[in-house]
């Protein structure tokens, strides 16, 4: 496994930008969870569209769960390659953003604004017709994925955000040592 950067200071979240930690495992619209997430600069360059964009937040629900996940967008249907090892809350023909009630109550604000931001973007994929799911490529290599990444490292480095956080967050547990350095190099981060 490629070095750790322990040296680099957790980001402050941009201004504007809110949680609200305090909920119970349930659904939410988006901006209940998010508060003025639509109003962040960073929505106007991820959808800048003022109708669609309004669209988009107004619409896309969240679900928060007790099971211990980070983030992710809502099948419409389970995907043939869960092959029962995952079970996806499901949200057939609805835009929902799926978060793990310890990840919004205990991860740093700068990793949770990256992470809403990084699903959204899926969300606007699936509306343009993109599979999320279902590919056999390498999670590294699939387009949507490298997409998404690539558009949150771009907002954290315009923030002046260090490549060294930028590898820790990154640094996921379901790729290998070699798929993380070829993410770091598809999205614009320098390896360790």
């Amino acid at each position: 496994m490629p070095p750790s950067d322990a040296s680099f200071a957790v980001p402050e979240a941009p201004p504007g930008f809110q949680l609200a930690r305090g909920l119970t495992a349930g659904r939410y619209p988006l901006l209940s969870v998010f508060p003025g997430l639509d109003r962040l600069a960073t929505a106007s360059r991820l959808q800048p569209e003022p109708r669609l964009r309004s669209e988009l937040f107004q619409r896309t629900e969240i679900a928060l769960i007790e099971e211990d996940v980070w983030m992710y967008v809502s099948p419409w249907e389970i995907p043939k390659t869960a092959r029962g090892r995952w079970h996806p809350v499901l949200s057939p023909g609805k835009d929902c953003i799926v978060v793990g009630l310890g990840h919004l109550r205990e991860s740093p604000d700068f990793t949770l604004y990256l992470d809403i931001f990084h699903e959204l973007r899926h969300i606007l994929q699936r509306q343009d017709g993109a599979q999320l799911f279902g590919s056999s490529a390498s999670y590294v290599r699939r387009p949507t994925e490298v997409d998404a990444y690539r558009f949150v490292v771009n907002e954290a480095k315009a923030l002046g955000v260090s490549d060294g956080f930028l590898r820790d967050y990154l640094r996921v547990e379901w790729i290998d040592d070699g798929e993380f350095l070829e993410l770091l190099s598809a999205v614009g981060v320098e390896p360790p």
